[in-house]
């Protein structure tokens, strides 16, 4: 556990919905989150349109990523945002991609790189995946991937997955 006084910045969580009210249940995350022990939302990024990436029939998600500072281990907000999707309604069945009211994943802490059974950081497919790329890359195009390269060079490299901005508005209004 990371000492109460030591503060993680850089720490980028990744959210998505794709049953219900998704702006809202991402919302509802979002302050359920800056309500939390240990986690400070700074800013999130406007909502993304996308279609399901690699799955069947599913309705389309609404995406987006916010920043935040955090005095918990990587392991510990990570369980702490599980805990979060669960309490929202998310259940986890099997391994193949399922519709889901939320989702929520832990994408950076600062720039760290851990490979565990249980975490990996960086996330190892945001670098492939533009519905993550798009909202960082409005709020900090130049951010570093560790081992991937900068946030803007990699969302060129999959320019051929399509994002719509739903909103200039952002998802956080804290």
């Amino acid at each position: 556990m990371c000492p109460a006084d030591v503060i993680t910045r850089d720490v980028w969580i990744g959210l998505g919905s794709n049953l219900g009210d998704s702006l809202e249940l991402i919302r509802s995350a979002l302050r359920r989150l800056d309500r939390s022990s240990g986690i400070k939302v700074i800013r999130a990024s406007a909502a993304y349109g996308t279609k399901p990436l690699g799955v069947g029939e599913q309705p389309d998600f609404i995406n987006g990523v916010a920043e935040l500072e955090v005095t918990l281990s990587p392991t510990e907000l990570l369980e702490h945002l599980l805990e979060l999707e669960y309490q929202m309604g998310r259940r986890r069945f099997g391994s193949t991609p399922q519709a889901r009211c939320i989702d929520l994943d832990l994408l950076l802490f600062g720039d760290q790189v851990l490979n565990s059974h249980q975490l990996t950081l960086p996330h190892s497919r945001m670098h492939q995946r533009a519905f993550v790329l798009a909202p960082l890359n409005d709020l900090c195009p130049g951010l570093e991937i560790p081992g991937q390269g900068s946030v803007f060079a990699c969302l060129e490299a999959v320019g051929d997955q399509v994002v719509e901005c739903l909103s200039d508005e952002k998802l956080w209004q804290g």
